[in-house]
């Protein structure tokens, strides 16, 4: 077959997907609601005095449009809070409850007898049918993207193409969760199966991202107070005070180690699977800077050479080194391996589809 009549049919399937689309009013539920999540944004704003609502006024000092220029406000809303909580978790469900039934209603019924009696391949079938359960997502988030860059320009007073990354990192953390959702739907041909199931890994990615946090956390921890209790027995005079100190030291440093090695099979085991959060996280790393998020986390003091409490009082060498911590995970670890895993899923789901008699 010519190129021509492929993609003749490539197009057709792309506007029978939008028509079906544009048929399922969660589609434009959820659209509205992205909406009114801008608009909640573009309520919010800051001046020289500190925060405003809706015209009020509140004196945030030293919060205001002197530390924090508009610009940086709304980028910080948006890649903080819009994203993460409304795209990363609200509509995301609803984009996979919209679209857990694509694979399982086009196999149960008779349309899949009429659609492989044309002359198309399954294997172009189903990776044309999986871009296309993608469409829900990345309309949506084109959508919202293009609403709160002119939110950032409104109020904000320039232009943040940046804002636009959201469209690919967004679609790439919901393809993981709709790639087993994709799978499951094949294996039990069944909507509410599928969906639950893929709820199920979502859960399990959350706690693993969880744990890898906290460990992280106290990976980082162990290491600054094994630092502070070497520089501790530096300045110490020789003496049973001294022999003391590096005992203490010793002991930190062993725990340092040790929190290394467990910190390090977490990173291995989400090497090995999606990385929901981590990508959703790349656009807060890819659009503002440590010292742009700074003045949003409070007043911070000064390190010491005492214990960091965990949970504790905030400690600013901890934070850095926490944040530095994140930032080393590369981008290509992060959306290479969680690619991966999902080519895997996708593959075999796609066997599945190729093998199975209808």
């Amino acid at each position: 077959m010519t190129a021509r009549p492929i993609l003749v049919q490539t197009a057709a399937m792309l506007l029978d997907a939008y028509r079906e689309l544009n048929s399922r009013r969660l589609f434009w539920v959820t659209l509205a609601l992205s909406l009114v999540v801008v608009l909640a944004v573009a309520a919010v704003g800051i001046n020289a005095r500190g925060l405003t609502l809706l015209g009020w006024e509140f004196d945030t000092r030293p919060l205001t449009s002197d530390l924090v220029p508009p610009r940086k406000f709304y980028l910080f809303l948006f890649a903080n809070l819009a994203v993460p909580i409304w795209l990363t978790w609200a509509a995301s469900i609803l984009a996979l409850i919209s679209t857990a039934s694509i694979f399982p209603d086009f196999i149960a019924s008779g349309a899949i007898e009429m659609t492989l009696a044309r002359p198309i391949s399954r294997p172009r079938l189903f990776l044309t049918k999986y871009v296309l359960g993608l469409l829900f997502v990345t309309l949506q988030v084109a959508v919202f993207a293009a609403a709160c860059c002119l939110v950032v320009r409104l109020r904000g007073g320039a232009w943040e193409p940046r804002i636009f990354l959201a469209v690919p990192i967004v679609v790439a953390s919901f393809s993981y969760l709709f790639a087993f959702c994709v799978l499951f739907g094949m294996l039990t041909r069944s909507t509410i199966a599928a969906l639950l199931l893929t709820l199920v890994v979502w859960l399990g990615l959350w706690g693993l991202n969880m744990t890898d946090g906290t460990l992280l956390f106290f990976r980082e921890r162990a290491a600054l107070q094994a630092e502070r209790a070497a520089r501790q027995v530096e300045r110490l005079a020789p003496g049973p005070t001294r022999e003391r100190a590096r005992a203490e030291a010793d002991e930190a440093d062993g725990a340092a180690r040790t929190m290394r090695r467990i910190s390090a099979v977490a990173a291995w085991l989400k090497t090995l699977l999606p990385k929901t959060a981590e990508t959703i996280q790349l656009l807060d790393r890819w659009t503002l800077t440590p010292e742009d998020k700074a003045p949003f986390g409070g007043p911070a003091p000064e390190a010491d050479d005492g214990p960091a409490v965990p949970f504790g009082p905030p400690d600013r060498e901890l934070a850095a080194r926490l944040e530095a911590a994140t930032r080393e995970r590369s981008a290509v670890w992060v959306l290479g391996s969680s690619l991966a895993c999902e080519a895997v899923v996708v593959g075999l789901a796609a066997w599945l589809f190729c093998r199975r008699d209808f």
